[in-house]
């Protein structure tokens, strides 16, 4: 009792907005140990029968709370503290899913997540209600009253009320989960952590982005099931296209069957043809399937295979590049 009362004032300590209080809850951590020591002395005076006032009848009044209700409190506490801290453990020893983004995965990912942050939350409740009733107030009179004032907050809370809404939906229709990269809005990331109130999302840069669920208007997942590279590589006007065409085809078969990319694709690439014709070169546009957040990998790799085979045939990849037209010549006439 004496160390945990003294590490959660300690806590309290380290949540004020300045340093200048943790000297105050320092002191409030001794003072409690001080009421904890004194309370044991008190104790062993009334049990030996000590002849030691008033730690005799401080320990008498001790003893007869603690037969009353003491034991009960000190149980519930101890109870709650150790499945609170025994959730996260057991739930560690479910078995790790196997594969990184398969949708197994994801969803096991997420639903631990949020089992985790329930349990917790659910214990705490009825922890604190088993506590208030060992203390004897009356609990139906309680649980009545919190349901008059949760329904007066509800009003002033109703995008609290959306956010667990939308984040129940949103895991129900598996849409997204914990390992998923995804679009909302104009925050792109990783799903870092998933709870029915928020989505933590972490870009490229390391930033981390918390979106309440009930601004999840419109999400676009990039790594469901499997993913797609769209890869433009352009080539001068001058070449000739059916020989481009049939270099790219063979480079593209090379890399599929290539043993260290090949468990990558999750079908053969296609080699679409012309897709545009550029300002300064005609666009081939090249399709990759592959596993799910593969494609940014496997578009960077052939761009480079791609690079060095066009360098290796000769072809010219383009750059931007102006023509100047001074107009025809002047002709001069004889004798003018």
């Amino acid at each position: 009792m004496g160390r945990y009362g003294a590490r959660a004032l300690g806590l309290l300590g380290r949540l004020t907005p300045t340093e200048k209080d943790d000297r105050f809850f320092q002191l409030l951590g001794y003072a409690w140990w001080g009421a904890v020591l004194l309370s044991a002395l008190s104790y062993l005076a009334h049990l030996f029968a000590l002849p030691f006032e008033p730690f005799g009848s401080w320990g008498k009044a001790l003893a007869g709370w603690l037969g009353a209700r003491g034991f009960a409190l000190l149980a519930v506490l101890g109870l709650t503290l150790l499945g609170y801290r025994l959730i996260p453990l057991l739930l560690a020893r479910l078995p790790e899913p196997e594969g990184e983004l398969t949708r197994e995965a994801v969803r096991r990912r997420t639903l631990r997540s949020v089992s985790e942050s329930v349990l917790k939350a659910t214990l705490l409740v009825f922890g604190g209600l088993l506590f208030l009733s060992n203390l004897g107030l009356n609990i139906s009179a309680l649980l009545a009253g919190a349901g008059v004032a949760g329904l007066a907050l509800s009003f002033a809370a109703q995008n609290l009320i959306r956010d667990f809404l939308n984040g129940f939906f949103i895991l129900l229709e598996d849409q997204y989960g914990v390992g998923d990269i995804v679009q909302i809005g104009s925050v792109g990331g990783q799903v870092e952590r998933f709870t029915l109130r928020l989505t933590v999302l972490r870009d490229l840069e390391g930033r981390v982005h918390f979106l309440p669920n009930s601004e999840v208007r419109q999400v676009t997942v990039l790594t469901q099931e499997w993913s797609r590279a769209v890869v433009d590589v352009s080539v001068a006007y001058k070449e000739d296209l059916d020989r481009v065409l049939e270099v790219f085809r063979d480079e593209v078969a090379r890399f599929h069957q290539d043993p260290a990319w090949r468990e990558t694709f999750t079908a053969a690439p296609e080699v679409l043809g012309v897709q545009a014709l550029g300002d300064s070169g005609v666009v081939i546009r090249v399709l990759f399937s592959t596993k799910p957040a593969q494609q940014w990998p496997v578009a960077r790799e052939f761009r480079k295979r791609i690079k060095t085979r066009l360098d290796r045939e000769g072809i010219e990849i383009p750059y931007p590049h102006q023509k100047l037209y001074f107009g025809e010549p002047l002709r001069l006439e004889k004798g003018v």
